[in-house]
């Protein structure tokens, strides 16, 4: 019987640190092929290479509510999520109607973008390295974030973090969420695949703590 090389963790070590075809990759992509993998495989003792987490897509939504009075507020969303992600979002429309928030079935309310291949892993190129550190009192991103199935939301204030945005082009600061989708089975290889990518984790002793609420006391002075 035919001995399965995929079976032993060394031999996987081994087979991802093969050579590999690098035209047209990121840096990035190429620095998880030649070292994150063979990391992972040694921490978590994978048997097989197709064991080992990888980046499956990743999507960015923004929610844009102020387009059913202002509908240019819509072409300037595109237009920045087109610049920061080089790829064109599509345009997402309400499901029902809302008379509360004078909404309309069908009404253009927010644009979504999803990344793959090579375009999926630059933008977190440029989110790890470039935007996050820009972030006004940056600590790391919380670590809660997770679904519980290995993927990751990560909520942005502005789009201004990113070098691409200009200033003078922007109308009105506007928040994006970034959702990380990968194949890994639990949180923690999840967090750890994207901590050896570069993504920087608030650590417990860096959140803020919450002060305890005082109550008023109950005793009274004496009138003097």
């Amino acid at each position: 019987m035919a001995r399965n090389p995929q079976s032993n963790p060394e031999e996987a070590i081994q087979i991802a640190e093969a050579p590999q075809a690098s035209i047209g990759k990121s840096r990035m992509h190429e620095r998880y092929q030649r070292e994150i993998v063979p990391a992972l495989v040694r921490e978590f003792n994978y048997q097989n290479p197709m064991q080992v987490p990888r980046l499956a897509k990743v999507s960015v939504n923004v929610g844009v509510g102020e387009s059913i009075a202002n509908s240019k507020a819509l072409d300037a969303t595109v237009r920045d999520v087109s610049i920061i992600t080089g790829q064109k979002p599509i345009i997402k429309k309400a499901r029902k109607s809302i008379a509360q928030f004078k909404l309309r079935e069908g009404m253009q309310v927010g644009v979504s973008v999803t990344l793959r291949g090579e375009r999926m892993w630059e933008f977190l190129d440029r989110l790890m390295s470039a935007a996050l550190p820009r972030t006004r009192d940056f600590r790391g991103v919380p670590g809660r974030s997770f679904d519980g199935r290995g993927n990751f939301t990560l909520g942005l204030r502005e789009q201004l973090i990113f070098p691409e945005i200009s200033y003078d082009q922007v109308d009105k600061a506007r928040g994006l969420e970034v959702s990380i989708v990968t194949t890994a089975t639990t949180d923690q290889e999840a967090r750890r695949l994207l901590e050896l990518l570069g993504m920087s984790f608030q650590r417990d002793a860096d959140a803020a703590p919450v002060a305890p609420t005082r109550r008023p006391s109950t005793v009274r002075r004496r009138r003097r």
